[in-house]
């Protein structure tokens, strides 16, 4: 695969900050795909999960007071997600569906997804929090939705609803839609997240601060939404809230490559730079020179009725965290002494052993040099991931993975991370007990205060290539290591078991209908 670049192709990629030598590294990544994943067993309760006990809840809570009083702690959010999957099924009906009365649609429904969603929302159309805009916008056009609700117009509806021509929610962040109805307001996702960090991660001063990755397209929105509640949620709950942005860097896009293995070029000949995934906002959580990052996805949020259990087990996170961190910022201190003691060498390989569950089996000979090997092991950023039990939802798990030098460690997993055609690895992937819900405390400053460089912690080689399309042609894309898989593959990392009820994701319409997203649920 040679890489021939024309001045307009070196343009291209000077404008998105690429250098030649990174998209000749992603073209050798399309050459020789790295190995997959190989899985030695899942990580169950006992073996990779912790449930905390009453007495380690005591302490985490005790450590999260302290590290909330003294500001240490900030509220990430990957909030650029479309909302189109939401609404899938009702575009696709949209598309297809011709059912002209309440009794063709419940005929269709019978044999037809895309039917029985759109006669879901039809039904339920009183219980979303939608349903006042969509009065507002049907009125505008000079109709009624009862009228048309009745006359059971799901086409008028949910044109209404998806299209640009209506409210155009299809074509939004899901942040920036209607999630949750009060008898006195509506709220999105992003006001439910305000909310949400006003009941843990508010400083002894009232500060609150909170980072949203949004696209560049939205941000203005994002903004005005933000200044137009903001005064509404700091007199309700106390706070002061210090709100910045961020967006996926250019520098991060990636390298397409066609059916020959060539790089892949648009009708006008113009190099395909896509957005690399959701690895690539490693970038942005560099960028933010944190302390305490409390993780959580734009959509998995409940109503305020229902928020205390998910407020505690955040702080159960943040504080098992901060109690972590200290013990290893202890071990490090005395593993850094210039004659560093026996006594402080074994307490060092005790913790990673027994409280990491990694594996030491190949200690250097000597007091100094073990120090130096452990203090290698310890020196990282470190996390606390909560781990719901499996239901099913798609995405990834926690399970123990060998890598290629032979080391054995706890990660998160996806599917498409392990080998599609080796059937005892999807077997061990298919037994995983526990998923996780993208809910994260993250550790990402050394015993010296000073910030990581997160990107010295990734897995490099745990890029994804998925099949895709443009312009009616297939190709092959590239996406960097997830953000949460190989993006933090070389941190420290600790499973904990959190209940089902912290985790609350709307991935279609039909989600908000569940109890989590009912105020009166």
């Amino acid at each position: 695969m040679e890489l021939a670049l024309t001045r307009r192709d070196q343009e291209q990629l000077q404008k998105h900050g690429l250098s030649v030598a990174e998209v000749e590294r992603q073209l050798g990544l399309f050459r020789a795909p790295p190995a997959p994943l190989h899985l030695v067993r899942p990580c169950t309760p006992g073996d990779g999960i912790r449930r905390l006990s009453d007495d380690e809840r005591r302490r985490a809570l005790g450590a999260y007071d302290d590290a909330r009083a003294t500001g240490r702690l900030v509220k990430f959010v990957p909030a650029s997600g479309a909302a189109s999957r939401m609404f899938s099924r009702l575009l696709r009906f949209l598309e297809r569906g011709d059912a002209a009365d309440r009794g063709a649609l419940v005929a269709r429904a019978r044999t037809s997804a895309s039917a029985a969603a759109a006669l879901e929302l039809l039904e339920s159309i009183e219980r979303f929090a939608f349903r006042d805009a969509l009065v507002d916008a049907f009125t505008r056009h000079g109709a009624n939705l009862d009228d048309v609700v009745q006359r059971a117009d799901a086409r008028a509806v949910i044109a209404m609803l998806t299209t640009p021509q209506g409210l155009g929610y299809a074509q939004l962040p899901k942040g920036l839609l209607p999630f949750h109805r009060y008898p006195d307001e509506v709220r999105t996702a992003f006001e439910e997240h305000l909310v949400e960090a006003a009941s843990y991660a508010a400083s002894a001063d009232g500060s609150c601060t909170l980072h949203f990755t949004v696209s560049p397209q939205h941000r203005a929105r994002f903004e005005a939404l933000f200044e137009a509640v903001r005064a509404r949620y700091e007199s309700r709950y106390g706070v002061r809230y210090d709100v910045s942005w961020s967006s996926q860097k250019p520098s991060t896009d990636t390298i397409a490559v066609d059916a020959e293995g060539q790089p892949f070029r648009s009708a006008e000949g113009a190099l395909l730079l896509r957005p690399g995934g959701h690895g690539a906002l490693l970038e942005n959580l560099n960028d933010l020179q944190g302390d305490v990052v409390l993780i959580k996805n734009i959509d998995n949020v409940t109503v305020e009725s229902q928020l205390a259990e998910t407020s505690m087990w955040k702080k159960l996170l943040a504080g098992f965290l901060c109690a972590t961190q200290a013990r290893v910022f202890e071990l490090v201190r005395a593993l850094r002494a210039p004659d560093p003691t026996d006594a402080a060498v074994d307490e060092a390989a005790r913790f990673v052993r027994e409280e990491l569950q990694l594996p030491l089996d190949d200690l250097a000979t000597g007091t100094a040099a073990r120090a130096r090997q452990l203090r290698d092991v310890l020196e990282r950023p470190v996390r606390v991931c909560g781990m719901v039990p499996n239901t099913g939802e798609p995405g990834g798990g926690p399970a123990w993975v060998r890598d290629a030098d032979g080391n054995v460690s706890a990660q998160i997993v996806e599917r498409a991370q392990i080998d599609a055609h080796d059937a005892a690895q999807q077997r061990v992937f298919d037994t995983l007990t526990h998923f996780s819900p993208v809910d994260f405390a993250c550790g990402v400053r050394d015993a010296d205060g000073r910030c990581f460089d997160l990107r010295d912690f990734v897995d490099p080689d745990a890029v994804i290539i998925a099949h895709k399309s443009h312009e009616g042609r297939p190709l092959r894309a590239l996406e960097h290591p997830g953000l949460w898989n190989g993006g933090m593959a070389r941190w420290l990392t600790l499973f904990v078991e959190v209940p089902l009820a912290t985790f609350n994701p709307v991935k279609s319409f039909a989600d908000l209908l569940r109890p989590a997203h009912q105020a009166d649920g």
